[in-house]
This record gives structure tokens, C-alpha cells and sequence, in this order.
């Protein structure tokens, strides 16, 4: 029995200690977030005092505009140092779009005239009155008295 009363002494003693290092820690843990703290917000007014001085001293927003409206002047002379660069040479300045038109327009008639053209029987397929095979040779007369297939016709006595 009193080995048991001991044992729930040590354990109470134990849960103890351990809230108690619970605490301490929470405490350390609190004054390092302040400490911290203070440091930044050190840190923030140091760094809004030299900003001040800076913007006073070398910044002046008549000049940030001055040199914002220069740069963009730049920018646009650049664009259009591009856009001449980039012109091509072949294509006239003076077309409008009319002309285009125009010429779009004559285009696609062409386009229908062949594509009908191309729908009509072509001329080798197409019926035609010459002899099934030629009768003659090339360049050559045919004499009158030769029958249907080229060959010369009997004589013919009376």
C-alpha cells in the first residue's frame, strides 16, 4: 500500500513539474515573440526614416513624372523605328480597300470559270467526226478515188 501512495506522489509531483516546464516555456516562447516584435517594428521606423530622407534628398516626384513621360516618348519612337523596319517593301502604300475588293471579286469569277470548266467533258472524251483511224499520212492529200478506209478504189469501166 505504500508503495502505491508513493507512486501516485512521484506521478503527481511528475504532472507537476510538467505543467510547470509547460509554463516556463510559454513564457520564453512569449518574450522571444516580443523581443521580436520590438526588433521589427525598430527595423520599420529605421526603414521609414531613411526612406523619408531618401525621397526628400534624391527623389522628386516632378522628376519621376518628367522621366516617366520621357520614357514613354522613347517607347513610342521605338514602335515606330519598328513599324518602318517592319514594312514590307513589295506591298504598295497606296492600295485601298476598294481596289482590293475589286480584285478579290475577279479573282473568284476566275475561280467559278474553272471550276466549271473543269466540270465539262473534256475535249479527248467529247464526240467528234474525225475517222475512228486517219486515212492518210500526215501532210499527205488524199486522192478522190479511195474508199472509206484510204485504199485506192477499182477502176471503173463502162
Amino acid at each position: 500500500m505504500d508503495v502505491l501512495k508513493r507512486k501516485r506522489m512521484y506521478e503527481q509531483q511528475r504532472d507537476a513539474m510538467a505543467g510547470q516546464q509547460f509554463n516556463i516555456d510559454q513564457a520564453a516562447f512569449g518574450i522571444e515573440s516580443a523581443k521580436a516584435s520590438v526588433g521589427t517594428v525598430a527595423a520599420m521606423k529605421a526603414a521609414n526614416t531613411e526612406l523619408k530622407k531618401t525621397i526628400k534628398k534624391d527623389l522628386n516626384i516632378d522628376d519621376v513624372e518628367d522621366l516617366a513621360d520621357d520614357m514613354a516618348e522613347l517607347m513610342e519612337d521605338f514602335n515606330e523605328i519598328n513599324e518602318a523596319m517592319a514594312q514590307k517593301f513589295s506591298t504598295p502604300v497606296d492600295v485601298d480597300e476598294a481596289d482590293l475588293e475589286a480584285e478579290l471579286d475577279m479573282l473568284e469569277d476566275e475561280l467559278e470559270d474553272e471550276e466549271l470548266e473543269a466540270d465539262a467533258t473534256p475535249s479527248y472524251l467529247q464526240e467528234s467526226n474525225l475517222p475512228a483511224q486517219p486515212t492518210t499520212a500526215p501532210g499527205e492529200k488524199v486522192p478522190a478515188n479511195t474508199d472509206e478506209y484510204g485504199l485506192p478504189m477499182p477502176a471503173q469501166t463502162h
